[in-house]
C-alpha cells in the first residue's frame, strides 16, 4: 500500500507513539493532519513532520471532535492514538481518573470514528486504525478503567471489521505492549519488552502497509495475553491475580 499524496489524520499525534508514527507516514509520502489538545505540543510536533498541519480538538467533548471533523475535512484516513493512563486498583479507584480514561480512550475514539465514518460509506473507500492494547485482552490487576477502556476500543474495531468487509473501508487494530511514554513512566513494576515510540510506530506502518486486520506487538510478549484468553478462569485469576495473603 503507498501512502503517497494521501491524507491522514492522526488524533493523539502530539508525542510518542503519535508523533512517531506521524513521521513515519510523512517519509512515505502521505500529508498528515495532527491533532491533540495542546497547540503548543502541536507547534512543536508539526515543525519536525514534513506536509504537516495542526488541528486542536479534544476527544472528550462532542462539540471540539464536529469542530475538528469539519476542520479537517476530506482525509483517507483516521488513525486514532489518544489515550490517557493512570494506575489503578479497585482498592484505590479514583471516580475521576476512572472515568476520564472510559471517556478519552473508548469514547473519545467512538467520537472520532462517528465523525469520519459517513463520509467514507458515502464514497466507499477509507481507512480507519483503532489503537487497542495488549492489557484490552482480558481483565487486569491494577488496570481499573485502562484495561475496561482498551478492551472496548478493541470490540469497537472487531464490530466495524464485520460491517465493513468488502465496502472499500479498510480497518484495523493495533494492540501494542509497553511503549516508553510519560504514561507508562507512572508504572513502578517492571515493563517486559518494552518499546521505544519508533519501534512500536514501525510495527503500526507495517500493519497499515498489510492486508491484516490486526497487529498485537511485541510478537512474544503478545503470546502471554493472547494465551490468557483460553485459560479457565480459576486457573487464569490465581496466575495473574492471586488473592492478597494467598
Amino acid at each position: 500500500m503507498s501512502f503517497a499524496g494521501k491524507r491522514y489524520w492522526l488524533v493523539g499525534a502530539s508525542e510518542g507513539l503519535g508523533l512517531a508514527l506521524a513521521q513515519a507516514l510523512s517519509r512515505e509520502g502521505a500529508e498528515v493532519i495532527l491533532s491533540a489538545r495542546s497547540a503548543e505540543g502541536l507547534a512543536v510536533a508539526c515543525a519536525g513532520v514534513p506536509r504537516s498541519r495542526s488541528v486542536l480538538v479534544d476527544v472528550a467533548d462532542s462539540a471540539s471532535v464536529t469542530r475538528a471533523a469539519q476542520a479537517v475535512g476530506d482525509i483517507d484516513g483516521l488513525v486514532f492514538l489518544a489515550g490517557v493512563y493512570w494506575p489503578m486498583t479497585a482498592q484505590a479507584v479514583d471516580a475521576g481518573q476512572l472515568e476520564t480514561m472510559c471517556n478519552i480512550n473508548f469514547t473519545g475514539c467512538a467520537r472520532l470514528v462517528a465523525a469520519v465514518l459517513p463520509a467514507m460509506v458515502a464514497r466507499g473507500a477509507g481507512h480507519l486504525v483503532l489503537t487497542g492494547s495488549l492489557s484490552g485482552f482480558r481483565g487486569l490487576p491494577g488496570a481499573v478503567g485502562y484495561a475496561a477502556s482498551k478492551a472496548g476500543v478493541m470490540a469497537l474495531a472487531e464490530s466495524l471489521y464485520a460491517d465493513l468487509r468488502g465496502s472499500g473501508i479498510k480497518v484495523q487494530l493495533a494492540n501494542p505492549g509497553f511503549i516508553r511514554t510519560r504514561l507508562t513512566a507512572k508504572n513502578d513494576f517492571a515493563m517486559p519488552f518494552l518499546m521505544e515510540p519508533e519501534a512500536a510506530a514501525a510495527a503500526m506502518l507495517r500493519l497499515m502497509q498489510s492486508d491484516r486486520f490486526k497487529a498485537n506487538f511485541p510478537t512474544v510478549f503478545s503470546w502471554l495475553f493472547r494465551g490468557g484468553q483460553f485459560l479457565p478462569d480459576w486457573l487464569y485469576y490465581r496466575l495473574f491475580a492471586p488473592r492478597r495473603g494467598a
